[in-house]
């Protein structure tokens, strides 16, 4: 079978075209597989089987650096760089990575799960190459999947073209992001169907303004015609006396017909070359514009803009109207995952945002290219004018957040905590700094598992409890969260509010076992010797090893923080009198909140004991949370054993 004889790039180059579109059917077969067994990214990978098949005939990785934007769509890139018998440790601990690791492969030189990066690491490999100090030949970013809805891609586009570097930019369009990308740079005809079939239900217009535009993009591929284009300008500006007039002439005609066949040349407005569209699906089509691109790249930068079907190969992903299967639990391939819900502390805060937004019309909410994956489905249905998808553009959601709230409404940012660090500025200077009435609700905060460091949300409470006036709260059950957000939507008449709370299941209370506003809650008293803090999940751990200590003889006072800024006066008192403290939370150890409560503790007391457990100042690997908050003793275990060695 072609699979097993695939060991290394070199070995796809042997390969006849029948023989590689049976191979593009047995790697979706087997990410299916791999991804049923241990959940993953599905649709994206799917989406790109031919797209890298070609690139690695063409290239010569790792001589020529192929860059991954964003590293989710590098499943089949790791099959075929001699990583296919890894695939049974997909995400799990010690196995291999979901995203391109440097530490796996050679193959792999950006560890880039964060969107709209690759341009930027490809100027800078440009320039160390063309320094001489660097030896790749070529450079070549594939960026897509959604990523060209950020930013930063659009800062290292206009850079790349002003400075002229060799790159080429592969923009994988699948009209994607993890939802429908919100851009207009994305195909006219819809990917999931031929040019054929698509052009012959088209209007006449538009069916012979395709086929100019096939015809024009295969004419611009054509080096030759390239060379003899370079030659007609040089001639046009020797010419005595009209010489300019005549050049610049042609440039407008040239110009009229890029803007009325080729929207795309905006491209080339910034200075980089654009071929395209090309059939993503098509091996012989791609290699011919990739060898083309790559001929052309002496002159600078090129985009060779390929469509592509996210999901492509299995029914249940083409099928998904939502994400096509941007990624998936661990389900049977048979018949596919079953259709994505909210859960948990997510669920909560999609039946809370409605709840408010029906008594509160200023309420609206705003994402950064995930409604889905953070519960804002049923608002976008229920008040879909109130509902705002921003692509993947953390820094514009933030200040977009701060202009809807200047102009009187009640703007919700809802954002997985890790991506929230990517508008901090934002959130400091626009926001926080104008006081400004925006709630943020980060979902995946603290240790989130499968998808490795770039996804651990550790961070937000020690930066987040820095910003003068930003007040930080983090729920310990579902009830609580609810709570919070009806108290977050009148605290921010003050200023900024952040609910952070974990991904997965949510500790289940009595609607009446909860706190309010920026009150700490005392949840069991103690004797006076021993007090456990915890923040948000780590509440529950907190409980438990304090059923295990009472048992032992221990009493125990247990407080839910609740506020993590500003802390609670009434509970750093009462800790105080204890003659051991015990902070626990699953964010950064070393200036977070721990930190706080032991420094203000210590303006109290100078004799009460405070020992701070949270996560190490290192990067964390991909496992199960349950496995690393163990290791790290972020447990009922851990939280005992501290509690003993404070004693001792």
């Amino acid at each position: 079978m072609p699979l097993d004889s695939i060991r290394q790039p070199s070995d796809l180059r042997r390969m006849s075209y029948p023989e590689l579109d049976e191979l593009g059917g047995e790697i979706r077969d087997f990410i299916v597989r791999a991804v049923a067994d241990n959940g993953g990214h599905l649709g994206s990978n799917l989406g790109a089987v031919e797209l890298t098949l070609a690139l690695h005939r063409v290239f010569d990785s790792p001589r020529d650096a192929i860059l991954w934007d964003t590293g989710h769509q590098a499943y089949v890139h790791k099959i075929v760089t001699g990583r296919a018998d890894r695939f049974a440790s997909l995400r799990q601990a010690d196995g291999l990575s979901g995203y391109p690791s440097r530490e796996e492969s050679r193959h792999d030189y950006i560890e880039n799960s964060h969107a709209s990066t690759v341009l930027s690491y490809a100027y800078g490999l440009a320039v160390a190459r063309d320094a001489g100090v660097d030896q790749h030949r070529h450079i070549v970013a594939v960026i897509g999947d959604g990523s060209m809805t950020g930013g930063m891609a659009y800062e290292a586009l206009n850079n790349l073209g002003h400075s002229r570097r060799r790159v080429i930019v592969v923009l994988n369009d699948n009209g994607r992001s993890y939802a429908p990308t919100i851009s207009n740079l994305t195909q006219q005809l819809t990917s999931d169907e031929s040019d054929t079939a698509a052009l012959e239900r088209a209007a006449l217009p538009d069916r012979i303004t395709e086929k100019l535009s096939a015809g024009l993009t295969r004419i611009r591929m054509n080096p030759v015609y390239v060379q003899r284009q370079r030659r007609i300008e040089a001639w046009l500006q020797n010419l005595p006396v009209v010489g300019q007039q005549a050049e610049k002439g042609v440039e407008a005609v040239k110009a009229a017909v890029r803007e009325f066949l080729q929207p795309p040349s905006f491209f080339e407005a910034l200075g980089v070359r654009y071929i395209g569209p090309i059939d993503g699906h098509n091996v012989r089509e791609l290699e011919n514009a990739l060898r083309n691109a790559e001929d052309l790249s002496g002159e600078g930068p090129i985009v060779v803009h390929v469509l592509t079907q996210k999901g492509r190969g299995y029914s249940p992903a083409e099928d998904d109207d939502e994400k096509h299967l941007h990624d998936a639990p661990v389900f049977d391939p048979a018949i596919g995952p079953p259709k994505a819900v909210p859960t948990g502390y997510t669920q909560a805060f999609a039946d809370s945002i409605i709840k408010e937004a029906e008594a509160d019309p200023r309420i609206v909410a705003i994402t950064a290219a995930m409604p889905g994956p953070t519960g804002l489905l049923p608002f976008q249905s229920r008040f879909p004018e109130r509902f705002f998808d921003v692509g993947i553009a953390e820094q514009h959601a933030v200040t977009g957040a701060a202009g809807m709230a200047m102009g009187g409404l009640r703007p919700v940012v809802a954002i997985y905590s890790t991506f929230l660090s990517r508008g901090w500025d934002q959130v400091v200077y626009d926001v926080a700094l104008h006081r400004l009435p925006v709630v943020f609700c980060l979902d995946r905060a603290g240790i989130t598992g499968d998808d490795g460091p770039s996804h651990h949300g550790v961070y937000d409470m020690a930066l987040l409890a820095k910003v003068p006036g930003m007040r930080v709260l983090a729920p310990s059950s579902a009830q609580e969260l609810q709570q919070m957000f009806h108290d977050a939507l009148r605290l921010a008449d003050a200023g900024p509010v952040v609910i952070r709370y974990p991904k997965g299941a949510a500790r289940q209370v009595a609607a009446d076992d909860v706190g309010s506003g920026l009150e700490a809650r005392k949840l069991q008293q103690g004797d006076g010797g021993v007090a456990i803090l915890a923040v948000g999940k780590m509440v529950a751990a907190a409980m438990k090893a304090a059923e295990r200590l009472g048992a032992n003889g221990t009493p125990v006072t247990v407080w839910d923080v609740r506020s993590c800024a500003p802390l609670d006066p009434a509970m750093i008192d009462d800790a105080a009198a204890h003659r051991f403290v015990i902070t626990a939370e699953d964010g950064i150890r070393e200036g977070g909140i721990g930190a706080s409560i032991a420094t203000q503790i210590a303006e109290r007391r100078t004799d009460t004991r405070v020992t701070v457990l949270g996560v190490p100042t290192k990067f964390l690997p991909h496992a199960k949370p349950d496995r690393l908050l163990s290791q790290l003793g972020l447990d009922a275990e851990g939280i005992v054993a501290a509690v003993d060695a404070a004693r001792s």
